[in-house]
């Protein structure tokens, strides 16, 4: 644990904990625009994604498609997606994490802009 309200910054933007516990995490996720996280995947974990502001542009498995405000989509364990913005406006989502093991280690890249593949 100890992960609590930590803003830990990123080449596409930052995240910061907001609550966690047995099982879950959950989190404010700043996508700066023009910017996109990795196309990735877990193996350990499910999300669900909530945006708060912006469009999202969602990567996920074999479909691409936008999300505004309110809307939300899961993503399920195994699942290849990405968290893109590539419109005019920062992007805001509330990402709830649950799964057995939640940590960062548990991301394998697929494709990334920023070089860590």
């Amino acid at each position: 644990m100890g992960r609590l309200h930590e803003k830990a910054s990123r080449p596409w933007g930052y995240y910061t904990v907001i609550e966690e516990g047995q099982g879950f995490i959950v989190k404010i996720i700043h996508v700066n625009k023009g910017q996109r996280l990795s196309l990735q995947s877990h193996n350990h974990r499910s999300e669900h994604w909530v945006v708060l502001s912006g469009v999202a542009k969602v990567v996920l498995d074999d479909k691409i498609f936008d999300l505004n405000v309110g809307q939300s989509v899961d993503i399920p364990l195994h699942a290849h997606h990405s968290l893109q913005n590539p419109y005019d406006n920062d992007l805001e989502i509330l990402e709830i994490q649950m799964g057995d093991l939640l940590s960062e280690d548990d991301i394998i890249r697929y494709e990334d802009i920023y070089g860590r593949v």
